[in-house]
């Protein structure tokens, strides 16, 4: 039985001495530590620092949250992807302010009832910002706790989850919850990596790390292979006359919901297609030129892209329709709607950036 005493002091003192210096863990307000660990779900630190700086100077609090336009917080959201979690942002600020008097609760329980809000969340919130003793256990905690105790069970299920929780409740210090549980996920983040060789030198568990002792670091965590991904072939579509392009926006449900898109055609198709297509509808290309192929992946599908710039004669005014496009101007287009990642091999073809890319500098 591995003796999980031993982590807590070699784990702490190798934080204090080079823990990142990060936004939200220089000020740990509640509010703070829920948005980051939010956008931190699926996404990279350095991605998200400049998303969360905005995001705390649009929406300061949880009353601004849950009163935002959706389409404005979609807008904030851009580029980061898993758009419901935005959602879930706000339907949660929104039982905050109707049920907590607009105060983030500090029970670990009570944040369970939350939208969006599950064990690991709750347990960042709780531990960081109030200073509960909880665990909070993600895939990084998951990982370094499978290695230094060599447990070969599978991560992804909810027993082994359940386990790691105790064993870390059981050590956790009473005074240093917070910064435990940060510690743990640095230690995940920076050292006992997911991909590639983990910097084993440098790990201040070096010494009792069990899955080093036994030769087994390449075969630990054990999970469960993910489902083969199926593949969707999509023919993309940039539609512009000399001012406007056309977009569409995708249904209120399913994937990427409420964002808006480009028009795009079913499998790969031929210009001769798209310019047909584009007649049955109204419209008058003027000319078309084929664009480079682009893939996005996303947690259960790929879709493998093929696309086309059509210069049309005049787009309809804005308040008319041809099928379901909307005929935006450019700019209002980079400034106003929420254009998801997977497009963001095409967008450059209307001059305009989306997510980060509109704030990086030449």
């Amino acid at each position: 039985m591995f003796d999980f005493t031993q982590i807590v002091e070699p784990l702490l003192e190798w934080y204090d001495k080079g823990r990142r210096v990060l936004p939200w863990r220089e000020e740990p307000t509640p509010y703070r530590v829920w948005i980051s660990e939010i956008m931190l779900q699926q996404t990279r630190v350095e991605a998200v620092k400049p998303y969360f700086e905005r995001f705390m100077m649009a929406l300061p609090n949880t009353k601004a949250l849950a009163e935002v336009e959706e389409e404005s917080l979609l807008k904030l959201w851009e580029g980061l992807g898993y758009y419901n979690r935005a959602r879930n942002l706000q339907k949660a600020a929104i039982q905050i302010e109707e049920q907590h008097n607009g105060c983030i609760p500090s029970d670990y329980d009570t944040l369970l009832t939350l939208s969006g809000i599950g064990r690991y969340t709750a347990g960042a919130i709780a531990s960081i910002a109030y200073g509960e003793k909880v665990p909070a256990v993600d895939g990084n905690v998951l990982r370094v706790i499978a290695r230094v105790s060599a447990d070969d069970g599978d991560i992804l299920t909810e027993t082994v989850k359940r386990s790691v929780e105790q064993s870390l409740l059981a050590v956790m210090p009473e005074k240093r919850a917070g910064d435990f549980n940060q510690a743990l996920m640095e230690l995940g983040a920076m050292v006992c990596i997911p991909n590639g060789a983990p910097k084993c030198e440098v790990c201040p568990w070096y010494h009792f790390c069990e899955a080093r002792m036994q030769d087994k670091i390449d075969s630990l965590p054990k999970k469960t292979p993910k489902k083969a991904r199926t593949i969707e072939k999509k023919t993309i579509l940039v539609i512009r006359d000399e001012n406007k392009a056309a977009l569409r926006k995708r249904p209120s449900k399913g994937l990427l919901a409420g964002l808006y898109e480009f028009p795009s055609m079913e499998g790969h198709r031929s210009s001769e297609d798209v310019i047909a297509y584009l007649k049955d509808l109204g419209l008058q290309p003027l000319r078309i030129q084929k664009l480079p192929d682009a893939k996005h992946i996303f947690t259960h599908k790929e879709w493998h892209m093929t696309g086309y710039i059509v210069r049309v004669d005049e787009l309809a005014k804005t308040e008319e329709k041809v099928h379901d496009f909307l005929f935006i101007e450019t700019k209002e287009t980079e400034e106003q709607y929420p254009i998801p990642s997977a497009f963001v091999a095409y967008t450059k073809y209307l001059n305009i950036k989306i997510g980060n890319d509109k704030f990086v500098t030449e």
